[in-house]
């Protein structure tokens, strides 16, 4: 695999050889594309790309569209030469096969390092889960596909891999957290449990900042946001995790203080 060749999905849907983005043509190509390369090294029959890009509204030419799409794309390919990266969009019954590392698609790439992280993690070893999770953050640059969406298209797979992309920067908090980086991490935290109120993990993660902080008072009150929050939106209360903490809190208990310094 060429390191000059990736297909990004983690913002507007690009394809860069030699550190230049083609163009990838019209809406249809695109999405056409960009479904395929969620879905690399798979059978994808035509029936499922016209649902995925017209849903029960599909034109009478829309299998035509399709084919002319794919069409489109093995001249990009062709054009770009990347069959010598191992790029190939094939012909299979019934559907396209776009046979291809994925390595080369920045949405995997994000989760073998988020993965890898983790793992790091929870082996006790943050420094290098920060490095690991701090490299998967960074291949994001918007929503999954922000320039389909914003065409109404909406596949399941964009709110899953928001949903792990939350979870990776929680993950890089606890890293941080672990080696005392509290007073690094407070204000985007604050920012973060704002944009995702009902979100108890990065309450807690908050939460412990704030205190370590020796924001006890403003570690109390993100508790209470976060609890109006459940109560309003789901009528819950919030877990018992997260009680046990604010009564820690009140307590002003040593263990909350951590294991290491603060980093400067």
């Amino acid at each position: 695999m060429g390191d000059s060749m990736r297909f990004n999905l983690l913002g507007p849907l690009e394809l860069i050889t030699a550190d230049r983005a083609l163009p990838l043509g019209g809406i249809i190509q695109r999405a056409t594309l960009g479904y395929l390369l969620l879905n690399p090294n798979k059978t994808v029959a035509t029936s499922r790309l016209v649902t995925a890009l017209w849903g029960d509204d599909a034109p009478t030419t829309s299998r035509k569209m399709v084919q002319n799409a794919v069409s489109g794309i093995r001249r990009l390919f062709e054009q770009a030469d990347l069959e010598g990266d191992g790029v190939r969009l094939t012909t299979a019954p019934h559907g396209y096969q776009l046979r291809l590392e994925p390595e080369t698609v920045d949405a995997f790439r994000f989760r073998r390092l988020a993965a890898q992280g983790r793992a790091e993690l929870a082996a006790g070893l943050p420094d290098a889960a920060v490095d690991s999770l701090t490299q998967a953050l960074a291949l994001w640059r918007d929503s999954v596909l922000v320039d389909l969406a914003e065409t109404g298209i909406s596949w399941p797979t964009f709110a899953q891999l928001e949903r792990e992309r939350l979870t990776v920067y929680e993950d890089w908090a606890a890293a941080g957290l672990e080696l005392g980086r509290h007073r690094e991490l407070v204000c985007e935290l604050e920012q973060m449990a704002s944009a995702v109120p009902t979100r108890e993990r990065l309450c807690h993660q908050l939460m412990l900042a704030l205190y370590r902080c020796g924001q006890q008072t403003e570690a109390l009150a993100a508790y209470r946001r976060t609890r109006q929050a459940l109560v309003d939106v789901h009528g819950l209360d919030p877990t018992r995790d997260l009680q046990e903490l604010e009564r820690a809190i009140l307590n002003q208990e040593p263990r909350l203080l951590g294991r290491r310094p603060q980093l400067v």
